[in-house]
């Protein structure tokens, strides 16, 4: 699986819940067919969040950088079933920044928020957490 970690300018992590869930994830999804890993963000992107990451951004140099792997136990299978989320953020930090006003909810997406370390993890998938923490400790995030 992939995700984008999108950070904004006071310090919060983007997530969102999907209709249906009771908890918050970080957006992306999966590869379809031959997709690269740019491509198939860019695609689950475009689809949770009603934004194109580099098309919308006024920043020349903008991309997407490979930001780390994270694997646990999936949220909602049964026990055994891991999850390996292989993280990216959009660089540099000025075309992150852009993204922040002009993500919105897609229809299958019931909420978006922007969290801090302070956020219940109980409401956090596992791999959800563990990114959480990540950020919180490389001072990512308040």
């Amino acid at each position: 699986k992939l995700a984008l970690i999108l950070i904004s300018k006071d310090k919060r992590q983007l997530v969102a819940r999907s209709k249906g869930k009771s908890v918050f994830y970080t957006p992306g999804g999966k590869r379809e067919g031959n997709e690269t890993d740019a491509e198939a963000l860019l695609r689950e992107c475009q689809e949770e969040l009603a934004v194109h990451l580099i098309q919308c951004v006024g920043t020349p140099s903008a991309s997407i950088e490979q930001y780390g792997t994270f694997e646990a136990q999936a949220y909602g299978k049964p026990e055994g079933t891991m999850v390996r989320m292989s993280c990216y953020r959009v660089r540099p930090s000025e075309a992150e920044r852009e993204l922040e006003g002009l993500v919105r909810p897609s229809s299958e997406i019931e909420e978006l928020a922007w969290i801090d370390s302070t956020f219940d993890r109980d409401r956090l998938t596992v791999t959800g957490v563990m990114i959480l923490d990540d950020l919180k400790e490389k001072g990512l995030i308040n």
